[in-house]
């Protein structure tokens, strides 16, 4: 019997630029393939150094371009399609990209096999483009909306692309079915593996103060968590930076805290030490719930997106409709009064779904379905 001849295996993930929950469940993928390289449309030198040290990253014909453009990447926006379909993989025998846009647009050969894991279909060409619009005050401006409607087109046939669409909550699968016209099947993101890195270090002590994290962008209205805590006057600690940073110091009242970004070790203490965690934006999984559930901490979130699937009232969190700050109010004075009842190894129970082990396990199964 003649020995199989080991595959040949690139990964690929959108950019590696900031770090997010997409980029921590692609570190955990990378592990499980150490030799393999990884692509990129753009890298920060020092954000690999920190984050995939040791790893070869291979970027798009983008990073040639001057670095102050570089810095601006959103306003390459038109040449992102062009330079994932340049990117050669003709070296390969199996592709895992990484995506929430571009990655699963790229160009295989015939006999090589593409899984890729969507974290979302592009938002800003999808469900919400008229808020992305208002948000960067261009919804008048016809020649966005003509990229907005090419990108949108592009997207939509990229995605016939990959042999295999993994997805990281049934909420998402069921918008690929809508957007795309593919079936997927769902695999949880690894939002246990911050516990799991960091968990020797952390202790019991609990504080009083809420906590939020998040990239500070008007889609995570944090703004709305902070006008409902001003009103409260209730501690809360925020997590993350971002282009309304200013804005939101300036709202903020005197129970505000801004952190800023911090260090794993530091955010897992954070997470430990809370009395709940807010979150007010609709994601397609929600990472910072699932962490925060596998250090014992419930949740108050607005009840849009993959928040149903993994939230269980009175249980595990509290869920609000409308994301205004009254609504937030509402959901926090409804935690409160039944606080009391909550139990850390009931939290800790639902997150074990979303370990690292299981995560891996399930990506390999599905390599060698398709190998």
């Amino acid at each position: 019997m003649t020995e199989a001849i080991p595959k040949k295996v690139a990964l690929a993930h959108d950019f590696m630029l900031t770090w997010g929950g997409a980029e921590r469940t692609f570190r955990v993928l990378t592990d499980a393939y150490p030799d393999a390289p990884i692509y990129t449309l753009l890298a920060d030198p020092d954000f690999i150094a920190k984050h995939f040290p040791g790893r070869e990253v291979r970027t798009s014909f983008l990073q040639k371009l001057p670095s102050w453009v570089r810095r601006r990447y959103r306003l390459l926006l038109p040449f992102f399609p062009v330079a994932v379909e340049a990117i050669d993989l003709r070296d390969f025998d199996l592709v895992i990209s990484s995506s929430g846009a571009w990655m699963k647009g790229l160009v295989t050969r015939l006999h090589t096999r593409h899984i890729a894991y969507l974290h979302s279909p592009m938002r800003y060409v999808w469900d919400a483009q008229e808020r992305y619009l208002r948000e960067i005050g261009r919804e008048k401006n016809i020649i966005l909306r003509m990229l907005l409607s090419y990108l949108r087109i592009w997207d939509r046939q990229s995605a016939d692309r990959p042999d295999v669409i993994l997805v990281n909550s049934e909420f998402t699968r069921i918008r690929v079915r809508k957007y795309y016209r593919r079936e997927s099947a769902v695999v949880f993101p690894p939002a246990t593996a911050l516990h799991e890195e960091t968990n020797s270090g952390i202790g019991n002590k609990k504080s009083s103060t809420f906590l939020i994290v998040a990239r500070l962008t008007r889609s995570k209205q944090v703004d709305t968590v902070i006008e409902a805590f001003n009103r409260l006057e209730l501690p809360l600690t925020v997590v993350g930076t971002g282009p309304e940073e200013k804005h939101l110091r300036e709202i903020a009242g005197r129970t505000i805290r801004f952190i800023g970004s911090i260090s794993d070790e530091e955010l897992a203490r954070t997470y430990a030490e809370s009395r709940a965690i807010l979150q007010p934006s609709e994601e397609d999984f929600g990472i910072v719930v699932a962490e925060a559930f596998s250090f014992g901490i419930p949740v108050i979130a607005l009840a849009n997106g993959a928040a149903h699937d993994l939230i269980e009232p009175g249980v595990t969190g509290e869920l609000y409709t409308g994301g205004t700050p009254e609504m937030v109010a509402d959901g926090v004075r409804r935690f409160l009064e039944r606080e009391p009842y909550y139990r850390s190894e009931v939290m800790r129970g639902h997150a074990a779904r979303y370990s690292r082990a299981d995560f891996l396990n399930r990506i390999r199964s599905v390599v060698e379905k398709n190998s």
